[in-house]
């Protein structure tokens, strides 16, 4: 199956809506599969394959060979080949006539031809790819009632893995189609019939916080203040239950309130317009930065051969755009999360509330790799660019190259020339260098001695493959911090490998803001914290959306004592980065700068979202312990500290400090806050 046939839908077929032309066949294919004429309603084969291979012929714009039709549909019969003869004769007898033939067979390929038919999925298709914005509400009208459920619903074919992936990624094609079209009829509409549009925008898209930003102001305008709370509440049970902040949404409807209680109108407007309380804690981003255009990156979907490859790919992509900075780009954490939670694309991309998302796939055969890249609007879901490219294995990092090139020609158009724009990072020489690393990185946020030692392992090999590779480098220094820092093994050896291996990344290449951010950390563990501050102030200039170095601008101020700087750090981490694996640090680095500032009640709520995070360890736990502590919760304090001892029954706030470094006035906030513990 080629990538080209997932990636389109380009049907030969008239533009007239079903059911207009007379005796023309009218092909229904969002809901049920029929075929009718004029008024009848053809009667089709029982047959589940039959079905199937009639829409995947009809979507596919190239004539498709039998082999490729078989390994499609039969997980090898004993005739696969007899089969498929078999499904074509019923297709014929349906959509054949004495005038047409329309199922073309030309020698190993077949097609359908299908110029002199109407389809409503290339109906949609066609309108969403001219555009919707300029659509009359009388023509989103039409188009939403082509919608009477998913894509060949009544389609289920076991063990054919292949048709299975077309089918999910079409499915997921034509919701994205309907989100994109009931938004647009919402906003086009006169209110009181946008409401049913309205109802099933958010059944399609429930985590979109554009769908209930327009609700809730619809309800504050009607004075429906009831339904809206009741709105709210069903609304953050349901995001809390998908590890999400409802922050966003509380906020949104205290705005809509106050609003209708103003008599003023409000035009509908980005979520980050409204949700602008930076100590609100969004763990979705309100990604709307003015003039910058926004964009999530997915991970790339792969075969097994290849496995690893499709999050390297994207990775780079990121790094590439990052460096752009005329882009905001979400980090790399966030994407693989929502990938790894099996979240599509276009949702993702509504989740994220960026204007683009890019999406793709890696496939390899014994002598190519083949790679199918999209770019396309999160609103609209209209593809602005799209590209399959094709390489023998030893040129498969010229492949990075040239889409790192064409997807910052296709969103930038602006820029007189993709080279002198280029991201600073190059792949390195192997892909083997490559795929280690990310393996590395794998094993490196599990913040586990055993995963740290792995993520050594796979980092020293990346080096030994390519010395000139200066993220591995970089990672490497990571895990010699964190043995260091955890305590894992002896502290001042670690320190020293843990400067030697940032050094050889700088060596390696001093525009990698990757090697600043690791020579920051080393720089932190030895004392120097000037120079620390220095290291990653040059990581973000190097890579402004570089969101780990926001990170550790926040953690090194907020145990030096810059209180503000470090806030104003951990705010622009989890913007760049809302599901970002170092989340814990990024909430802690908050918490410790906020009882610097002796805020302990709000420093209290941060250390517990810290401690909340899958991955957090005692260090992070015990901010939140001695933060509850300080706020005088101290019965939750201890819990907090017993669930520690289970791990490090000697654990003590003297260990913080030490990990810490605080200076004096650190210190001794901490250690009042060991006091209040004592306390009866």
């Amino acid at each position: 199956m080629g990538p080209s046939v997932v990636g389109s839908v380009e049907m030969p077929v008239e533009t007239h809506e079903p059911g207009e032309s007379g005796s023309a066949i009218a092909v229904r294919m969002l809901g049920p599969l029929t075929i009718g004429r004029g008024a009848a309603v053809l009667k089709l084969p029982p047959s589940q394959k039959v079905r199937a291979l009639f829409a995947y012929l009809a979507l596919a714009h190239n004539p498709v060979t039998r082999s490729q039709l078989c390994e499609l549909l039969w997980d090898v019969p004993n005739d696969p080949r007899g089969e498929l003869r078999w499904c074509l004769s019923k297709i014929r007898g349906v959509i054949d006539d004495r005038e047409k033939q329309r199922v073309i067979t030309d020698g190993d390929t077949v097609r359908l031809d299908l110029s002199d038919c109407v389809a409503d999925v290339a109906l949609v298709a066609r309108s969403v790819q001219d555009g919707l914005g300029a659509e009359p509400p009388e023509r989103l009208r039409t188009l939403a009632k082509h919608f009477r459920g998913d894509f060949l619903e009544d389609v289920d074919i076991d063990r054919s893995h292949a048709f299975n992936n077309w089918l999910t990624a079409q499915r997921r094609r034509f919701r994205a189609y309907h989100t994109a079209i009931l938004e647009h009829a919402v906003q086009a509409m006169p209110e009181d019939e946008a409401v049913t549009y309205l109802d099933r925008w958010l059944e399609l898209a429930p985590f979109d916080q554009r769908v209930h930003d327009i609700l809730l102001n619809s309800l504050a305008r009607r004075n429906r203040i009831r339904e809206g709370e009741e709105h709210v509440i069903a609304t953050t049970r349901l995001f809390e239950a998908e590890g999400l902040d409802a922050t966003p949404i509380r906020t949104l409807w205290k705005a809509a309130r106050a609003q209708a209680e103003s008599g003023s109108e409000r035009p509908v407007v980005a979520v980050s317009e409204l949700a602008a309380d930076q100590s609100a804690g969004q763990d979705i981003a309100a990604v709307g930065m003015g003039r910058r255009a926004s964009i999530a990156v997915m991970p790339f979907a792969e075969s097994a051969v290849v496995t690893g490859s499709g999050g390297a790919l994207a990775h780079d992509v990121i790094t590439r755009l990052a460096k752009l900075r005329s882009l905001f780009v979400i980090a790399q954490g966030t994407v693989f999360v929502l990938h790894e939670r099996g979240i599509a694309s276009n949702v993702a991309g509504r989740m994220l509330n960026v204007d683009y998302v890019v999406s793709g796939s890696m496939q390899r055969t014994d002598d190519r790799i083949t790679v199918a890249v999209e770019l396309a609007e999160t609103r609209t879901a209209r593809i602005v660019w799209a590209e399959v490219f094709s390489r023998k294995p030893d040129d498969a990092f010229l492949v990075l190259d040239e889409i790192g090139n064409r997807i910052v020609a296709s969103i930038a158009s602006e820029i007189e020339t993709i080279e002198r724009n280029r991201a600073i990072l190059r792949p390195p020489n192997s892909l083997n260098a490559w795929e280690s690393y990310h393996r590395g990185l794998w094993h490196m946020y599990r913040f586990s001695k055993a995963d740290n030692e792995r993520a050594r392992h796979f980092f020293e090999m990346a080096i030994r493959l390519d010395p000139t590779f200066s993220r591995a480098h970089a990672g490497l220094s990571f895990t010699h911090f964190q043995n260091a820092f955890q305590g894992w093994t002896r502290r001042g050896p670690e320190i020293d490998r843990a400067y030697e291996a940032a050094g050889q990344s700088l060596m390696a290449d001093d525009r990698d803001p990757a090697a600043h951010w690791a020579m920051g950390r080393a720089l932190w563990l030895r004392g120097q914290h000037d120079q620390s501050l220095v290291e990653l102030a040059q990581s973000v200039d190097l890579s402004p959306n570089f969101a780990l170095a926001h990170y550790n601008l926040a953690f090194v101020n907020s145990t030096g004592g810059d209180s503000q700087s470090a806030i104003q750090s951990s705010d622009r981490s989890r913007d760049l980065s809302p599901f970002d694996p170092m989340l814990f640090g990024m909430f802690g680095a908050r918490a410790m700068a906020l009882v610097r500032l002796g805020q302990f009640d709000e420093a209290a709520e941060w250390g517990i979202k810290a401690a909340s995070r899958p991955n957090a360890f005692a260090h992070i736990k015990a901010i939140a312990a001695y933060s509850l502590a300080l706020a005088g919760r101290r019965d939750e304090a201890r819990a907090y500290l017993a669930d520690i001892h289970k791990q490090l029954p000697g654990y003590a706030v003297k260990h913080l400090i030490a990990a810490m470094q605080f200076d004096a006035a650190g210190t001794i906030v901490f250690r009042t806050a060991e006091k209040q513990l004592k306390k009866e």
